[in-house]
Protein backbone atom coordinates (compact mmCIF):
# COMPACT_ATOMS: atom_id res chain seq x y z
CA UNK A 1 0.00 0.00 0.00
CA UNK A 2 1.31 3.44 -0.84
CA UNK A 3 1.26 5.88 2.08
CA UNK A 4 1.80 9.61 1.67
CA UNK A 5 4.04 10.98 4.45
CA UNK A 6 3.06 14.63 4.16
CA UNK A 7 1.48 14.93 7.60
CA UNK A 8 -1.88 15.81 6.06
CA UNK A 9 -3.05 12.74 4.12
CA UNK A 10 -4.77 10.21 6.41
CA UNK A 11 -4.40 6.45 6.09
CA UNK A 12 -7.52 5.08 4.43
CA UNK A 13 -7.63 1.82 6.42
CA UNK A 14 -5.85 -0.19 9.11
CA UNK A 15 -2.37 -1.15 7.92
CA UNK A 16 0.60 -2.97 9.48
CA UNK A 17 3.88 -1.10 8.90
CA UNK A 18 7.40 -2.46 9.37
CA UNK A 19 9.30 -0.21 6.98
CA UNK A 20 8.59 2.77 4.76
CA UNK A 21 10.31 3.16 1.38
CA UNK A 22 10.82 6.61 -0.12
CA UNK A 23 10.77 7.46 -3.81
CA UNK A 24 14.48 8.36 -3.74
CA UNK A 25 15.76 4.93 -2.67
CA UNK A 26 15.79 5.22 1.12
CA UNK A 27 13.85 3.18 3.67
CA UNK A 28 12.91 3.86 7.28
CA UNK A 29 12.95 0.55 9.16
CA UNK A 30 10.96 0.48 12.40
CA UNK A 31 12.45 -1.29 15.42
CA UNK A 32 9.13 -3.09 15.82
CA UNK A 33 6.11 -3.20 13.50
CA UNK A 34 3.09 -1.07 14.30
CA UNK A 35 -0.47 -0.65 13.14
CA UNK A 36 -1.66 2.60 11.58
CA UNK A 37 -5.37 3.13 12.10
CA UNK A 38 -7.67 4.65 9.51
CA UNK A 39 -7.28 8.41 9.89
CA UNK A 40 -3.69 8.35 11.19
CA UNK A 41 -1.29 10.67 9.37
CA UNK A 42 2.46 10.15 8.97
CA UNK A 43 5.30 12.59 8.37
CA UNK A 44 9.05 12.83 8.64
CA UNK A 45 10.21 15.68 10.89
CA UNK A 46 13.96 16.25 11.29
CA UNK A 47 14.61 12.75 9.92
CA UNK A 48 12.28 11.06 12.42
CA UNK A 49 8.99 9.34 11.70
CA UNK A 50 6.03 11.04 13.37
CA UNK A 51 2.53 9.56 13.49
CA UNK A 52 -0.38 11.84 14.32
CA UNK A 53 -3.48 9.96 15.38
CA UNK A 54 -7.00 10.90 14.36
CA UNK A 55 -7.52 12.49 17.81
CA UNK A 56 -4.26 14.50 17.60
CA UNK A 57 -2.00 12.29 19.71
CA UNK A 58 1.61 12.16 18.45
CA UNK A 59 3.91 9.13 18.38
CA UNK A 60 7.51 8.96 17.21
CA UNK A 61 8.47 5.27 16.92
CA UNK A 62 12.12 4.23 16.94
CA UNK A 63 13.77 3.18 13.70
CA UNK A 64 16.76 3.62 11.38
CA UNK A 65 17.30 4.90 7.84
CA UNK A 66 18.71 2.55 5.19
CA UNK A 67 19.37 2.69 1.46
CA UNK A 68 18.09 0.12 -1.00
CA UNK A 69 21.09 -1.41 -2.75
CA UNK A 70 19.33 -4.11 -4.71
CA UNK A 71 16.30 -6.34 -4.57
CA UNK A 72 15.64 -7.22 -0.95
CA UNK A 73 18.90 -5.87 0.46
CA UNK A 74 19.29 -2.99 2.90
CA UNK A 75 22.39 -1.04 3.81
CA UNK A 76 22.54 1.37 6.74
CA UNK A 77 22.85 5.03 5.87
Amino acid sequence: MRLVADGATPASRLVLVKDLDTDDGYAFELVSPLFLSAGDRIAFEDGRLVIVGAKGERLSPAGDWSTRCGPGSLRRR
